[in-house]
């Protein structure tokens, strides 16, 4: 779905399905470099479950019209800006990686549009290594290559993607190819530089989950406890032998906490109005 946003081009995925006023919303954040095909399977589902569902590209990513926002809190202000051009109110934020911090700075500084709030992949603090930045500065693959090496369990690396005849790390490495030069650097610099996690979190008032892989070397396990600790009555699930890339990993297992977490129905909202909308 295409749509303008501070007179620019924006565009967010509806999971195949036209919105409708009887049912909540729910926003899907990508992490660097990413847009949003990342959550595809989440998306679809949900939309196909009485939800109206806006997985969004961020400014200069996916099909969204530039320029890059260069900051954590300039990007969680056009997410909410997103949620009041849509009409309901209020969504359900989910985000993943540097989309969980944009989704948590969302929820910290306008609560009442933020009606639940999901953290994949999260830490209060998202510090980049000097040698990623600098890769991804110069436009460099090896910037790529990083990521992928850090971003995945040491099984996900092997195969076992639950799509049969996926490769999950070739295909998370043509998503980031795609994205344009500056793309990379500007979301990891914009993680690197955000410090305010913690006081944030502890603002957030809507209900809170946190899924995390319990070998993830991005956001470490331990750090998104402390994250946990300190959103007020967050509940966290830790997924034993995943990284950091669980859309990939684990898609079934995150989809599944999902649907408890936003206390979706099944049987709700099957049904013939399917709609051409992508």
């Amino acid at each position: 779905m295409k749509f303008q946003l501070d007179g620019r081009a924006a565009y967010a995925a509806t999971g195949g399905r036209a919105f409708a006023a009887n049912r909540p919303l729910a926003v899907f954040v990508h992490g660097a470099g990413l847009d949003h095909t990342v959550w595809a399977l989440q998306s679809r589902w949900l939309a196909f479950h009485g939800w109206n569902v806006l997985a969004v590209d961020l400014p200069g990513h996916g099909r969204s019209e530039g320029p890059l926002r260069p900051a954590i809190g300039l990007m969680a202000d056009w997410v909410l800006e997103a949620i009041a051009a849509s009409g309901t109110g209020s969504a359900a934020v989910i985000g993943h990686s540097m989309g969980a911090l944009i989704a948590l700075e969302a929820a910290a500084r306008q609560p009442g549009q933020v009606s639940s709030l999901v953290l994949v992949g999260s830490a209060a603090t998202m510090p980049v290594h000097p040698d990623l930045l600098a890769a991804a500065q110069a436009n460099d693959h090896a910037a790529i290559d990083m990521v992928n090496l850090w971003g995945y369990g040491y099984a996900a690396g092997l195969g076992g993607s639950a799509a049969p005849g996926v490769w999950m790390v070739g295909a998370g490495e043509r998503t980031l190819e795609r994205a344009g030069a500056g793309v990379l650097y500007n979301d990891l610099a914009a993680c690197n530089a955000y410090a305010e996690g913690l006081n944030s979190a502890a603002l957030v008032r809507s209900p809170s989950l946190l899924i995390s892989g319990s070998k993830d070397q991005m956001t470490p396990l331990k750090s998104a406890r402390a994250l946990a600790a300190a959103i007020p009555g967050a509940k966290l699930i830790a997924l034993e032998e995943a990284g950091h890339m669980l859309l990939a990993e684990r898609p079934d297992e995150l989809l599944e906490a999902l649907q408890i977490h936003l206390r979706v129905d099944p049987g709700r909202g099957r049904g013939p109005d399917v709609s051409t909308a992508r």
